[in-house]
């Protein structure tokens, strides 16, 4: 016998299931829109690499591209989870803190107890930290921008106060640094864990009903409630996902480097990369709209960028121009977009 009560039909994203936009415009016109923006990072990465191929000889090599995805491993484990709060309507602006109060915890307890201990607990600490976020933004409905940031200084007030602002990287394990250093396959386990954790999310949002919740609550907080779906749940469950992959970013660099993240500037550095990159992927910072693969790619272009100065010799202050305007550009085409489609 069916339940009185059926699950609402939900699209992975408004517009259709492909997230191209197609669904109910019907003009050709509008259709060419959303694949445009379905796929449109594509080509100016496709092009950015292929010129980089040509130009440095150092930098199509298996030793540079594994340098990168390494490197790359902890802003991109923070995008995922920055992409589920986007997706959702929100803005997390408190995943650089999260990571350096995480950072900071693991390289203390790493010092005084088991390193596994101390993993696990910098997970809790992003946790709870994503949690409160959650429910101040969802339950409380502060604006997600003000709570995430007033969030921001306050934990990383709290990760200065541990560490009277010193650098942790005395280790009396080095073990420690086995979790983001050990080889397999050619690959650290730092990049292991990224794919790991991309792909988890990926599947998470685009094909379980959790993923299309999150859609719905991103695209039409009201439209979504009266279809059955608990905004406020699929909300916090976002904010939490992000601060515990926060939190396993400030890990994986720590143990990476065998030295805690500094309170000065880290955290905000991280969070600007992670959500330029997000936005610069595609994703809507009004919600409804995103993919996980194009966080990926967003994310991977931009430090495509910085490792295309590097290999160069290039001004590095250039390379915080192009960043700044291609966010703009994003943010703008993404509005484009909105208003072409209805």
């Amino acid at each position: 016998m069916k339940s009185a009560v059926e699950e609402p039909l939900l699209p992975l994203e408004p517009g259709g299931p492909a997230g191209d936009g197609s669904r109910g415009y019907g003009a050709f016109g509008r259709r060419r829109i959303g694949d445009l923006r379905q796929s449109g990072i594509l080509i100016p990465f496709i092009a950015l690499f292929i010129v980089l191929s040509l130009t440095n000889t150092h930098f199509f090599t298996g030793t540079n591209l594994l340098n990168v995805l390494d490197q790359q491993a902890s802003t991109l484990v923070a995008a995922a989870g920055e992409t589920l709060v986007l997706v959702t309507g929100g803005l997390d602006l408190s995943i650089g803190a999260i990571y350096v109060l995480a950072g900071v915890t693991a390289a203390h307890f790493a010092l005084v107890t088991n390193p596994t201990f101390a993993i696990l607990l910098a997970l809790l600490v992003g946790l709870a930290v994503g949690l409160t976020n959650g429910i101040v933004t969802a339950v409380f409905r502060v604006n997600s921008l003000i709570a995430t940031l007033a969030a921001s200084y306050v934990v990383i007030g709290i990760a200065g106060l541990a560490t009277g602002g010193n650098i942790i990287d005395d280790f009396t394990h080095p073990s420690f640094g086995n979790f983001s250093r050990t080889v397999f396959l050619g690959v650290h386990t730092s990049t292991w864990v990224m794919i790991f954790v991309v792909v988890l999310l990926g599947f998470v949002l685009h094909r379980t009903t959790t993923g299309r919740y999150m859609y719905a609550a991103g695209g039409n907080r009201e439209a979504a409630q009266l279809a059955g779906v608990r905004v406020r749940q699929v909300q916090i469950l976002a904010f939490a996902c992000s601060g515990v992959v926060a939190a396993l970013g400030g890990v994986i660099d720590t143990s990476r480097v065998l030295s805690s993240p500094s309170v000065s500037n880290e955290g905000f550095g991280l969070a600007f990369a992670v959500l330029a990159g997000v936005v610069v992927g595609g994703t809507s910072i009004l919600g409804g709209r995103g993919a996980m693969w194009r966080s990926v790619v967003g994310i991977l272009f931009i430090a495509l960028i910085a490792n295309g100065f590097n290999l160069l010799g290039a001004n590095p202050l250039y390379e915080t121009i192009v960043l700044g305007v291609l966010l703009v550009a994003a943010v703008a085409f993404d509005s484009w977009t909105r208003l072409r489609q209805g």
